[in-house]
């Protein structure tokens, strides 16, 4: 089953109200469980008994308590990259103005690697992750300042 996938059916999940939902094949064991006490979901990915949560939430969101930034989230789980190859110089860095379509970081999912671009146009506030750590789902990588006008 690929990342895309599972974030489907994920997203199919929380939009039916189901509470919990187990499914398992001789190759994968994936298990999806609503929390009350939080109104994010937690899932686990059991590829040969390894687990992995993961967090799901819309992935850009306007983050309310730091006035008017917005939240670029992971689109997936995977390995976070700020620079192309560790020789060249990270795509942005904290204060740089970016357009929508920039690209920010790159995400290696199983070998794949997926260019993460701006959803608005602004300036680059904060860097939330270390460079070659991993992410999960929804994970917030970057506070933008959007440009208003």
């Amino acid at each position: 089953m690929k990342t895309k996938e599972i974030q489907e059916l994920i997203d199919f999940i929380t939009q039916s109200g189901l509470e919990e939902v187990h499914i398992e094949t001789e190759a994968i064991k994936i298990h999806v469980k609503r929390s009350n006490a939080m109104p994010q979901q937690v899932a686990s990915l059991s590829p040969n008994g390894l687990s992995s949560p993961t967090q799901v939430a819309p992935i850009l969101q306007e983050n309310r308590l730091a006035t008017n930034y917005i939240t670029i989230k992971s689109p997936m789980i995977g390995t976070f990259y700020r620079s192309p190859s560790p020789e060249e110089t990270p795509f942005v860095k904290e204060g740089d103005a970016v357009a929508k379509g920039t690209k920010l970081c790159i995400i290696e999912a199983m070998k794949l690697y997926n260019e993460i671009e701006s959803e608005v146009t602004g300036k680059i506030i904060q860097i939330l992750v270390d460079d070659i750590s991993p992410v999960e789902y929804d994970q917030p990588l970057f506070l933008v300042e959007p440009v208003t006008g």
